[in-house]
């Protein structure tokens, strides 16, 4: 019986020191949130698919991360989210882009792969489907003071004639009190079904429609249950054109590469061929976790025999009881 693990990441990039105690206590609430789905009283209950939601639900809940409340905010002042769901014994799906006031895109992206029609909706056929199914409409409440700040910025920076082609990811030392980044979680179960989800507010300063990597299968997002799990983050433009999950989905099913080898291999060769930065995480179909990012910092955690690892800088690893009684 494999031994359950769930694995997150609170967006890759330029995070500034500030922002540290926030992504590590977001991380770790996710973390304690979650784990009851996958050590549960009796194995038949112990579910890959309701921990990776309840993870991805308690970070769109916090303004540490871009996702849910505080996302990004496109050059209109508006949110428009994203977020993909995936589980590795079907292959079934679920992704939504362009959602607008509700809290949870991860959840109307679980509700979309249920339906078993469609894969992908967008727009405001996304807001009808998540309002039809229990979604509450949150018109401008996901709109937060330092989402707006960061749009400012952006567009000074823009009115200066600075490149902000990487810098919408992260306005990072520019920025005050800034928001977060893409969140994304993997989870094996003790039936070894790996189930990832990705959820966004996109990029500051996007244009109004824009289209990231986070719901797209392959690039924010891929789960197969005999090759593993894979939840990306950093530059969309660039991971979409590189395929990020999938390609280190390859690399472990036709290399040989473990989880980390094939994250730190084909998140380095992202980097190397196409110039942006980003992360990943990943569960392969042993149960093990692989963790690496070319960006300045990635924040993740992982829950496993009872413990928490977790860090943000590069060559950096903490550990916790799972039953601490701190944030």
């Amino acid at each position: 019986m494999p031994r359950p693990v769930l694995l997150i990441h609170g967006g890759a990039g330029d995070i500034t020191d500030s922002r540290i105690a926030g992504k590590f206590k977001g991380i770790k609430e996710a973390l304690r949130f979650a784990w009851k789905h996958l050590e549960p009283t009796s194995p038949a209950s112990s579910s890959a698919l309701d921990a990776v939601e309840a993870a991805v639900n308690s970070m769109e809940l916090d303004e540490s991360f871009n996702a849910g409340y505080g996302s990004c905010l496109n050059t209109a002042g508006d949110v428009e989210m994203e977020a993909s769901l995936m589980e590795g014994h079907e292959l079934r799906a679920g992704c939504v882009t362009l959602l607008r006031d509700v809290m949870h895109p991860i959840t109307v992206a679980r509700r979309l792969m249920e339906k078993r029609r469609h894969v992908f909706l967008g727009g405001q056929e996304a807001l009808n489907l998540a309002l039809s199914t229990g979604s509450e409409r949150l018109a401008g409440a996901l709109v937060t003071e330092s989402a707006q700040q960061a749009l400012r910025e952006f567009l000074k920076q823009e009115s200066l004639g600075l490149d902000t082609t990487f810098a919408r990811t992260e306005l990072d030392e520019a920025r005050t009190d800034p928001i977060g980044e893409t969140v994304g979680a993997v989870a094996m179960d003790v039936s070894g079904h790996i189930v990832v989800g990705t959820s966004t507010g996109g990029i500051t300063g996007k244009w109004p429609g824009r289209i990231g990597d986070t719901p797209l299968l392959g690039c924010g997002t891929y789960a197969d249950n005999d090759i593993g799990g894979v939840s990306t983050t950093g530059h969309g433009e660039t991971i979409m054109r590189y395929n990020l999950a999938q390609r280190i989905m390859g690399a472990i099913q036709h290399q040989g590469l473990t989880a980390q080898a094939a994250a730190e291999q084909e998140c380095q060769q992202m980097t190397k061929r196409i110039g942006g930065t980003g992360g990943a995480i990943v569960i392969d179909h042993k149960g093990e976790v692989g963790i690496s990012w070319s960006s300045r910092r990635m924040a993740w955690g992982y829950v496993r025999d009872g413990i928490i690892h977790y860090g943000i800088n590069h060559n950096e690893i903490f550990q916790e009881p799972l039953l601490a009684t701190h944030a």
